[in-house]
């Protein structure tokens, strides 16, 4: 069983008596001889003038070693940014890897948006008292260092400023590779939740296009809405324990029962697994790849809950380009007059829109699915072909951690969290974008545009894969699935029709 907590260093004090750290576990997860990434990464010094290697992470395990195997290698930077950073499992091994680089001399940056933050303000500031380390919240108007009146005043008053949040998911490594796309920190974004884990997608990037995704952090961590966590609590009101809480995520993260066996053993080949994907090719040298985020704050404000952003119009510009093919993963599936509109125009063009979303049974939001049920029936009479995604779809036997749910009955929810798009089997976009109001007008995003026929049909044969029989229903102005989510969840999910769209 694995452990979960809720508290970055749950229970800490000085009075603290360790068991010995696992010497032996920790040389199995933590490279014992340098492996800087500069060494790495010397055979594409040339191509990666010129072009952008990607590679498609599609299993929870694979993109979690990913970022282990960068901050192990980092030499000079690690930049970070999410949306949400959980202190659960997920969260502590993700610390332990960013301390250790800090502790290398690496400089860490962490910006993370305020709503979802769960640590504590005493846990955050002793993270960032380390000289190497820097955590910055975006947009913090409603959780850390306000108290209850604070909040509800917040609320009260600045309503679209409190649901204008920073969706983005990057993780930069050294300014030369960076891993971003759906995923955020948490367990069930890498397959450790017990109860419910998410089919995702991240993209590695290698060379040319990273630099566009290093200004962009920069905007965003030099913006007046990401904050030094310093200004927002006083580190005077509290104890802070730095070394002790410091030495509680090492001993957690050396503790062979907070990792799956399967990924141990992969975290141990991660430098032959990284030669391997440049021999067999998985990882494509693309001349042309775009990053686009929107800016910091989104739009103007002046239109309310609306406004746009640089994705949105960057989104609905592939769709009305397109000749003939428009296939789509999106989590949520909000519509708009004006994105329904856009939708018809591309099928009276002759072009096939497959949308795959979450079913009532397989989603983490009711409220983003009660929006979505709406307009349902309307969708299909514009001519989208919809799929919903089973909760036990087979397909996560291949993209979760090994056989884990068949050697210990391991059988969680599986619900859809990716956000890509194949456009004309020639464009390829991996990112954060939902299709729903919030990513539209409110949320920052990001998104990774490939202009690539390989990658492309890769991605394509993936998301075709998923709309298979046994992965998801194909849904009819006859046909729902409703009702596989039981009575409770669909009542639940009625209730939430008085939410506005405009907001999900």
């Amino acid at each position: 069983m694995l452990v979960t907590t809720f508290s970055i260093f749950t229970g800490c004090s000085n009075d603290i008596v360790y068991a010995p750290i696992d010497e032996d576990f920790c040389a199995q997860i933590h490279f014992n001889d340098p492996h800087p990434l500069s060494k790495q990464l010397a055979p594409f010094e040339e191509i990666a003038i010129s072009k952008t290697g990607v590679y498609s992470l599609e299993e929870g395990d694979n993109s979690m070693i990913a970022r282990a195997w960068l901050c192990e290698s980092a030499e000079k930077t690690i930049d970070i940014q999410y949306f949400i950073f959980s202190a659960d499992n997920i969260g502590l091994i993700a610390i332990d890897y960013l301390l250790r680089a800090a502790e290398r001399g690496v400089k860490v940056r962490i910006l993370v948006d305020d709503i979802m933050v769960e640590a504590d303000a005493d846990e955050l500031l002793a993270l960032d008292s380390h000289p190497n380390f820097s955590i910055k919240i975006y947009n913090p108007a409603v959780n850390i260092g306000k108290n209850l009146p604070e909040k509800l005043f917040g609320l009260a008053t600045n309503f679209r400023g409190v649901n204008q949040r920073m969706h983005n998911k990057t993780c930069i490594v050294d300014g030369t590779v960076v891993i971003t796309g759906g995923r955020n920190i948490a367990d069930e974004y890498f397959d450790y939740n017990h109860e419910y884990n998410f089919r995702d997608r991240d993209v590695l990037l290698i060379g040319k296009s990273v630099s566009e995704v290093s200004s962009s952090f920069a905007l965003f961590w030099n913006s007046e809405l990401s904050v030094p966590v310093t200004t927002i609590v006083n580190a005077k009101d509290y104890e802070l324990n730095t070394e002790t809480k410091i030495e509680y995520v090492h001993q957690y993260a050396c503790d062979p029962l907070n990792f799956w066996p399967q990924v141990r053993e992969k975290i141990r080949s991660v430098p032959v697994a990284f030669q391997n994907i440049q021999e067999t090719g998985d990882l494509v040298w693309v001349e042309k790849v775009s990053f686009i985020s929107d800016l910091p704050g989104k739009n103007d404000g002046s239109a309310g809950l609306g406004g746009g952003g640089v994705c949105t119009d960057s989104l609905v510009s592939f769709i009305q380009n397109a000749k003939e093919s428009i296939y789509i993963q999106s989590p949520y599936l909000i519509t708009t007059e004006l994105s329904q509109r856009i939708f018809q125009e591309a099928i009276q063009r002759g072009v096939r829109v497959n949308i795959l979303t979450n079913s009532l049974a397989s989603t983490d939001n009711l409220e983003a699915f009660n929006g979505y049920q709406r307009e349902r029936e309307n969708l299909l009479k514009i001519g989208i072909n919809i799929f919903e995604f089973k909760p036990d779809a087979a397909i996560r036997y291949e993209v979760m951690t090994g056989a884990l749910q068949k050697e210990i009955d391991f059988t969680p929810i599986f619900g859809l969290h990716a956000k890509s798009m194949v456009i004309d089997n020639e464009i390829a976009v991996i990112g954060t974008f939902n299709l729903d109001p919030r990513s539209a007008n409110l949320n920052t995003e990001c998104v990774t545009v490939i202009y690539d026929d390989q990658i492309s049909n890769t991605l394509l044969i993936s998301i075709k894969n998923d709309l298979k029989p046994e992965n998801a229903w194909q849904i009819t102005l006859f046909f729902n699935p409703d009702s596989e989510a039981g009575s409770l969840k669909q009542f639940k999910a009625w209730l939430r029709g008085v939410v506005p769209k405009s907001i999900l």
